[in-house]
């Protein structure tokens, strides 16, 4: 199931992993085509290790018109902190607008605390250094990642629009208060079509308007009624839709906004 097709509506899909997604959804061309036909328009394809950013690249380099790189060092590529001269030479690439994802899993023991801090300390330093937004990955790691982004983010404040995005937004009402005083923009994901994701739309409702994004976090997270099947970006009118109704506006309201945000957002 797909948002229908319209003139009046077009999505841009803030989160991407592309090299995820053409294992469960075919060849890269019918991918970006159910996403036309869905009124998907543009696309960010996000990496996270030296792999998957070299692929990010290449898929925006395959699809100017359609999709844009996001590229970074992710809290499970901790022991390459201090080794990212390939990824500061990719960072100059016009077809790179962000550095992401990047952030901290406390979930998990592995990599240690300290050592996911180091690395995203020093993509915030990347980030800085090439006046690029970055896109945050945060899981039950809400104190830390805000030690480490209130640091670094007072030295951006003059470019307020552009400092970042807290990408598929779980956290507490505290948390998202706290990241949009420091510039960040929220990107919410299939979770908040979820039938038990009612705290989360809540919080969704009342998200400042201008900080809203959306995202598919393909090939993970389908929404509703498309729960536990592989997601693709054909699939983030389901989320623009159920933001739509938590806020109570329409869909086409929802789109456009999100979309001139994430242009905003991103220089494009």
């Amino acid at each position: 199931m797909q948002a229908a097709p319209s003139q009046a509506i077009a999505f841009y899909d803030t989160h991407v992993h592309f090299h995820e997604l053409l294992e469960s959804a075919g060849a890269l061309p019918e991918i970006i085509a159910r996403a036309s036909a869905a009124s998907v328009t543009r696309m960010l394809a996000v990496g996270g290790s030296p792999e998957t950013n070299r692929q990010a690249l290449q898929a925006a380099l395959a699809y100017p018109e359609q999709l844009r790189a996001a590229l970074g060092l992710n809290r499970d590529q901790a022991g390459l902190a201090y080794a990212s001269a390939e990824l500061a030479a990719q960072l100059a690439a016009p077809q790179v607008v962000a550095v992401g994802e990047i952030g901290l899993d406390f979930q998990h023991a592995r990599p240690e605390h300290a050592a996911q801090g180091k690395l995203l300390e020093r993509m915030l330093e990347l980030a800085r250094a090439q006046g690029l937004p970055v896109i945050i990955h945060s899981r039950a790691a809400e104190a830390a990642t805000l030690e480490l982004l209130e640091r670094h983010v007072q030295q951006w404040r003059g470019a307020a629009d552009r400092v970042g995005v807290q990408h598929c937004f779980t956290g507490s009402r505290a948390y998202a208060e706290r990241l949009l005083e420091l510039g960040f923009y929220i990107s919410f994901s299939g979770i908040i079509t979820f039938k038990n994701a009612g705290a989360l739309r809540a919080i969704a409702a009342q998200i400042p308007a201008e900080r809203l994004l959306i995202e598919t976090d393909a090939p993970w997270l389908s929404p509703e009624p498309l729960r536990g099947k592989p997601n693709e970006p054909a699939r983030v009118g389901l989320v623009a839709a159920a933001l739509a109704a938590a806020r109570g506006c329409s869909l086409p309201e929802i789109a456009s906004l999100t979309s001139q945000n994430a242009q905003r957002l991103f220089g494009w």
